[in-house]
């Protein structure tokens, strides 16, 4: 009995925890501008900057440009999301106060993670009108690949999950929420696009193939051509897992 209270309370701080993030990031104006940010850098660079990213200059309605652009931004987009997760309660003084709740450490981060990664949705989730507006576009209306989109959206969905696990653990690393800002880009940055260019650096071909098999750009990549293979799943699930784990040791480490 004892112990299903205690798994019901454990879950009720959770859901306080995420709820809180949730509300802290819409209740300031830093919010609306990074996800005012975000929808117009792709509004510029997709339908007004002249350039490989613009529909109407690559000349097919479809939304390759879209997918290839976003992982880009969302490196910035979701360190600026998730990072002041934890540093700003280190600054604040509030994690001891978190920590000593009768609350896992593990249910601490994923309520961090999971309303971290709310946010990230909902910075995206208006983008489906570039679906629409697509649609309309082609010489046959509706004449576009909608498997292809779903793929690529699913796909997204994966690497903000990395993203965001990436940034929480970023934002333990330190109380400055701008060098836990920086830490998460760039390795976002690597995990996306080191890989590959570290592969540049090897003239074989199975070797750079494999190179590349290992950052998270190939994964999406894949997943994005509308193929869902269960490795590349796997991928993203286990690079999620591994840096809620480093987060969940970190805090561990921090003194209470």
């Amino acid at each position: 009995m004892e112990r299903s209270q205690g798994k019901f309370l454990n879950s009720r701080i959770m859901f306080a925890i995420f709820k809180r993030e949730v509300q802290s990031f819409f209740t300031s104006p830093i919010g609306y501008l990074i996800v005012g940010s975000f929808l117009l850098l792709n509004g510029l660079f997709l339908w007004v900057f002249k350039g490989e990213y613009n529909i109407f200059d690559y000349g097919f309605a479809d939304l390759g440009n879209f997918f290839l652009l976003a992982p880009w931004i969302f490196v910035f987009l979701v360190p600026a999301i998730t990072m002041k997760s934890f540093s700003e309660e280190r600054k604040m003084g509030t994690l001891e106060l978190l920590l000593i709740k009768p609350i896992s450490v593990w249910k601490l981060v994923l309520g961090k993670f999971w309303g971290a990664f709310l946010l990230c949705v909902i910075a995206f989730v208006p983008t489906i009108i570039y679906v629409f507006a697509i649609s309309s576009l082609g010489v046959i209306e509706g004449n576009y690949d909608l498997g292809v989109v779903m793929g690529s959206y699913f796909g997204l969905l994966f690497l903000i999950a990395t993203y965001a696990a990436i940034g929480i653990f970023a934002s333990t690393l330190s109380d400055n929420q701008i060098i836990a800002f920086l830490v998460g880009i760039l390795i976002c940055f690597m995990i996306f696009n080191g890989f590959d260019a570290l592969s540049s650096l090897f003239s074989n071909g199975e070797t750079q193939q494999w190179i590349q098999g290992l950052g998270a750009k190939s994964h999406f990549d894949s997943i994005a051509r509308g193929v869902m293979d269960t490795r590349d799943l796997i991928y993203f699930i286990s690079l999620t897992l591994f840096f809620l784990y480093l987060t969940h040791q970190r805090l561990k480490q921090l003194p209470r």
